[in-house]
Formats: structure tokens, sequence, C-alpha cells
């Protein structure tokens, strides 16, 4: 994932991988708004093996995300802003700049 990029389009490709290959269609799996640090290492874990990509290169992913707040963190929980649920009851595809749209959104 990372190449001759600087820094910032590096952390962009790496919060899009994680969003869509991770995280998106995590939510979608499990129906549910929110998942848990377990849930989303066995997800990453298995996307890493079968893209043959190394985990680190999702580490600041998830940690970014929630810089940007398309994710929130309580406790053990993260979950997805509350603009995006409606795209997960209807199974919608949201990728990452249909995300940050959506919790740029005032």
């Amino acid at each position: 994932m990372l190449s001759e990029k600087g820094k910032y389009a590096s952390a962009t490709e790496n919060r899009r991988f994680v969003w869509s290959e991770i995280i998106w269609p995590l939510i979608l799996e499990l129906n549910e708004v929110s998942f848990t640090l377990k849930q989303y290492q066995k997800k990453r874990d298995e996307v890493c093996f079968k893209k043959n990509v190394d985990v680190n290169l999702t580490s600041r992913g998830l940690v970014s995300l929630m810089q940007k707040e398309i994710l929130l963190k309580e406790d053990n929980l993260y979950s997805i802003h509350y603009r995006l649920i409606p795209y997960m009851r209807l199974r919608a595809n949201c990728d990452y700049s249909t995300a940050i749209h959506e919790v740029r959104i005032k």
C-alpha cells in the first residue's frame, strides 16, 4: 500500500483500505452499528491474509478513522457515525468518500 507518496496520501490510502476492506464489510456482516476490537482484529487478519497485506499497514487506519469521526469509541465498542446507519440498514455500499462526506455534513 505504501509507496513514494507523502505521509498524508499514505494515511488516506490506509484509511480507505481499512474502511472499505475491513470495517464496512464487518458492519454489514454483523448487521450492527458497532463492533469490538476482537471482531475488528479477526476481520483484519482475514483480509490481510487473503489480500497479502501487512497487518502493520492497517494499524493507523482504525485510529485515523476515529480522528475523522467516522468511527466513535465508547468503552470497548467502536461504532459508526449515526449518519452512516441508514447505509447499513439498506445494506448499501458506503465507500470512504461517501462516509467522510456524510460525517462532514452538519
